[in-house]
């Protein structure tokens, strides 16, 4: 899978692999182990097709230039987003973000499908056990310096030795080789894994020559240090300049090696992109009412959406806001529940406070009844798990029966349904019945445990607005005797928080793909748990999940991926890891109107921005008319 964690909606879901009906990831078995230029993970690649010559949704000759502003929360001090330490700028991420470009693309329009980038084409034999990746030869680095094998063999063996994501990502990799200038090996210490070959496409290429160089001072550079200098990169975008901790400029680069790849023709048309930083979320809420600090709003209130796009730009015509449906796995948003805690060890305690949310008032009371309930960790696709386990899923599922709670097998899993004035009493009175089962009763109007403490939950949060969609759920643990609190904290003090698992409960998102694989060990695995950094924010330390894992990574065919999807789903569900929340079929974005857009978007992930452009007038007419207000 390729992920990233999360999109909230908009990113790309990660996509992982599977042979099927005769095919190896689209491709038929004695195909094995010649060049590709097309990495298809679900649909098979057809010898009539036409050739990808860019999606089809964008306009090929969208105008160049113009200014992109936008807000980022919090602060910076890094522009190296691969380790631990710092934190890094607007604009670069753990996959490399506007800087760096990876071996290949993921499509915006086809589930677990990528199209060359960095590499033009790549191999794998039949066992799976290795995949071979040939650079595109017109592929430079900002400096004019071809990429080589050498700096992807390289790049793998800092990744995957100081980022925590890659560490986990490509854990399977044991080597990497050059075979020639342009040519590159991974070794993996195993058979039979079909994502493998294809999961290295999703790794971010960094120039070698420049962070084992010096610095305009002569210092070495040291690839494990936080670092404000400007990184060499190949992607469409450099760094132009920027004032520490408050503002980043992204500049396009005219001369972008890549520009006229497929799934970069009609893409990346900004000239500019300003990223300023701002402290908490109502401050850029502000500054994007204002005009000028702010262009394209991603919207995540339901309310605001609702009752708050009342301000004077948006009454004239000069702000507009626009719902883009998705079509694609929907994300699981929730509250997580830090098993690391000694508070939250027993499942009877996630349930008793899984039973005490209510989704149904907050929707009609707080959202205006956009949201649906989620219900599984692969929301919206024929991997959720639905009904009582049966054919595969079962099987798979009586190999650990004695190891899994007997309601896997004899109930089906529902959420709580506050629907009637009585719920609210019902549901507290069997969280409460839960709580006894693991030890705690209600003393004095106080839920202690045989020593007389009181169990205690503090919700960690990065902006003043979480109050809303935590206080009701505080609120009706309160009734049973639960000590909450919410603490709001700065942007960067939650990411490291977060990143290090100091929390008791945290709302977090993540999507699944229509694939999942690799991925799903450091969601859920065992190790990942004690990586700081990992994306297994609740800690998961099970064996059966282990094995479950294990066993979609090393499905043999599509029913037996689907099938052990279904039950990683249903034994995550009924754990009570996470307290699920809601979604929505669309991206709800807010933008003044200064854009030209395609006349339509990708529905697989609802909206693709870089394929937006500045219309010069209206940028030019918006500027003079707020420019008396900035």
């Amino acid at each position: 899978m390729r992920a990233i964690g999360a999109r909230t909606k908009m990113a790309a879901c990660l996509a992982a692999a599977f042979l099927s009906a005769g095919l190896v990831a689209g491709f038929p078995a004695s195909a094995a182990d010649e060049w590709r230029t097309r990495s298809s993970l679900i649909a098979p690649e057809s010898e009539t097709a036409a050739p990808f010559e860019h999606y089809d949704y964008v306009n090929k000759d969208a105008p160049k230039g113009g200014t992109l502003n936008g807000v980022a929360l919090g602060t910076f001090d890094s522009f190296n987003p691969f380790i631990v330490r710092g934190t890094a700028s607007a604009g670069l991420n753990y996959f490399g973000g506007f800087l760096w470009d990876t071996l290949m693309q993921q499509s915006l329009t086809e589930p677990g499908t990528s199209y060359p980038l960095i590499a033009e084409a790549f191999k794998y034999p039949e066992d799976f056990s290795s995949a071979t990746y040939r650079i595109d030869s017109r592929a430079r680095w900002h400096d004019g310096t071809p990429i080589t094998a050498e700096d992807v063999v390289w790049t793998l063996e800092m990744l995957k030795k100081y980022s925590p994501q890659h560490t986990r990502y490509f854990s399977s990799v044991t080597e990497a080789v050059v075979l020639s200038e342009r040519e590159v090996e991974f070794r993996f210490d195993q058979k039979g894994n079909k994502e493998l070959p294809h999961i290295m496409g999703d790794m971010p290429i960094l120039p070698k020559h420049w962070w084992e160089g010096t610095d305009a001072s002569g210092r070495k550079r040291d690839f494990t240090e936080p670092t404000l200098e400007p990184p060499l990169g190949s992607g469409p975008y450099r760094i132009e300049s920027f004032k520490p901790g408050s503002e980043v400029i992204w500049k396009r680069v005219e001369d972008y090696w890549g520009a006229d790849l497929p799934v970069n023709v009609g893409r990346n048309n900004i000239d500019r992109k300003r990223y300023t930083y701002i402290q908490d979320e109502n401050a850029a809420w502000l500054a994007f009412t204002k005009g000028g600090l702010q262009d394209i709003r991603v919207e995540n209130r339901a309310r605001r959406w609702a009752t708050e796009y009342t301000f004077p730009a948006f009454n004239a015509g000069d702000v507009i806001k626009k719902e883009f449906h998705t079509g694609g796995a929907e994300p699981m948003q929730g509250f997580v529940l830090n098993t690391r805690r000694p508070q939250f060890q027993d499942r009877h305690v996630r349930q008793a406070l899984t039973l005490a949310f209510d989704f149904e008032s907050m929707n009609r009371t707080l959202f205006f009844d956009s949201y649906t309930r989620t219900d599984s960790y692969f929301e919206g696709t024929e991997l959720a798990a639905t009904g009582l386990p049966e054919g595969k899923e079962l099987e798979i599922l009586d190999e650990y029966r004695d190891k899994l709670p007997p309601e896997v097998f004899t109930e089906q899993f529902k959420l709580p349904v506050y629907d009637n004035p009585q719920a609210e009493r019902t549901y507290l009175r069997e969280a409460i019945k839960l709580f006894g089962e693991a030890g705690w009763t209600i003393k004095n109007g106080r839920m202690v445990n045989d020593r007389g403490e009181q169990f205690r939950i503090e919700f960690l949060g990065n902006s003043p607005t979480d109050e809303i969609t935590t206080t009701p759920f505080m609120t009706a643990l309160r009734k049973i005797g639960i000590d909450t609190s919410l603490r709001i904290i700065d942007p960067s003090q939650y990411v490291n928080r977060v990143r290090n698992f100091e929390f008791d409960a945290v709302a977090s998102i993540f999507v699944n793909s229509l694939s999942p694989g690799n991925e799903q060990r450091e969601y859920w695995g065992s190790q990942a748990a004690d990586i700081p950094g990992s994306r297994n924010l609740a800690g998961v330390k099970d064996s059966v999940v282990d094995a479950l894992v294990e066993k979609i990574v090393y499905a043999p065919d599509r029913d037996t991926l689907v099938a052990a999807s279904r039950a990683l789903d249903r034994v995550l569900l009924w754990n009570y890891y996470w307290v699920p929340q809601w979604h929505a079929p669309y991206v709800r974005v807010a933008f003044w109107n200064k854009f030209g857009m395609p006349e339509k978007q990708p529905e697989y992930v609802g909206v693709d921005l870089d394929s937006w452009w500045i219309d010069a007038e209206r940028e030019k007419v918006l500027a003079s008319k707020y420019r008396s207000q900035n």
